[in-house]
């Protein structure tokens, strides 16, 4: 038997990390891939995966499972972090419709964070790392398993009021860097247990430094330090993707360490490909919500195509998966990655 015919979706997640020839290119993400169809076949609603480690982790399965991804992730929720910090969580326990839990309060102003003393033991810490240790049992020998943090700044605009801390970061740095610096190091210590317990690969995901809301020169002087020390002291494989317009800033993002970068469909793939060259790790960059949830089914493998044409190394989505997805388009999106895929990309070659 050969060694494609035995090559697992792990083993084909982990060797496109480490740039070693695939049979093909895996589907997977470091964001969300939940789906409803997914979720109700375990005869769950959506706002129970949220507060159960067992539905969580059953629900990342099943959509797996489900559709023939290469991964699962867990968490689902930015707010699991912040919820631990101490800020109060909306669930929507009764709702029938997809609504991911939110903060309806914030801090007014960086120096009201604190950051507690046996973080991992607080709010719902318990179902994301228990979640990730069912997965690592259930399908860790066989498919991949991803996780994510939100990155300092986009951490920080969680915890703070927005408009305040956009103001900071132009009038009064200092207190905004103050926090950055205590939340890096709460991210490094959260990634790092996360890989201990068997998360295969980690995202930073900072979602909220992209040129649309930042200038590049705060991006160079206040984030990208940041990200440096995060990526730095967490272990590989690990990825750096910044939502909105990227263009501006690839070239620092590749600075920082990650062993991968990923961009939303804002970002000019082909263009960011030429500058960060064919040696570089490079996802992306479809619209999730508009592909898997708008499109005609038939256009899906356009899409696909069109991501390999620009340059990616992985199809990967620009954010989460909306889970109300159409299935049709969502089956067609692992064959179309699996079978377009076939072909080298610019920084993996492909098997003899």
């Amino acid at each position: 038997m050969t060694e494609e015919a035995t090559m697992t979706p792990r083993e084909r997640v982990m060797k496109l990390f480490e740039k070693r020839p695939i049979d093909h290119m895996p589907c997977f993400s470091g964001q969300g891939m939940v789906t409803r169809p997914a979720i109700e076949s375990l005869g769950l609603r959506f706002p129970q995966i949220h507060k159960s480690a067992e539905a969580m982790a059953h629900s990342a399965i099943a959509s797996l499972e489900r559709y023939g991804f290469d991964a699962a992730v867990v968490p689902f929720d930015m707010c699991t972090v912040p919820e631990a910090l101490g800020l109060p969580i909306s669930l929507y326990e009764q709702s029938e419709d997809i609504l991911y839990p939110t903060l309806p309060e914030k801090h007014k102003f960086p120096e009201e964070v604190n950051i507690p003393d046996g973080l991992l033991s607080r709010g719902r810490m318990p179902v994301v790392t228990e979640a990730l240790s069912i997965l690592k049992k259930k399908i860790g020998q066989e498919s991949a398993i991803g996780t994510w943090l939100l990155g300092p700044f986009t951490m920080a605009g969680q915890l703070v009021d927005l408009d305040v801390l956009y103001k900071m970061t132009r009038k009064d740095p200092k207190r905004v860097e103050g926090l950055l610096d205590r939340l890096t190091e709460m991210i490094i210590h959260l990634g790092q247990f996360y890989q201990e317990l068997g998360a295969d690969y980690v995202s930073l995901r900072e979602m909220g430094a992209g040129t649309t809301i930042l200038s590049p020169r705060i991006f160079r002087t206040m984030i990208q330090p940041h990200l440096t020390q995060v990526l730095s002291a967490w272990k590989s494989p690990k990825v750096l993707h910044i939502c909105g317009s990227t263009d501006l800033i690839i070239s620092m993002m590749n600075e920082c360490g990650a062993d991968a970068l990923s961009v939303d469909q804002q970002n000019n793939l082909a263009a960011s490909r030429e500058k960060v060259g064919k040696e570089t790790l490079l996802f992306g960059n479809f619209d999730p919500f508009a592909t898997l949830s708008k499109k005609d089914p038939l256009e899906v493998d356009g899409v696909v195509e069109a991501c390999l044409q620009a340059g990616a190394d992985a199809v990967w989505p620009g954010c989460d998966i909306w889970p109300d997805v159409q299935e049709e388009n969502v089956f067609r999106l692992v064959r179309a990655v699996h079978t377009l895929g076939k072909n080298p990309s610019p920084a993996v070659g492909r098997m003899a």
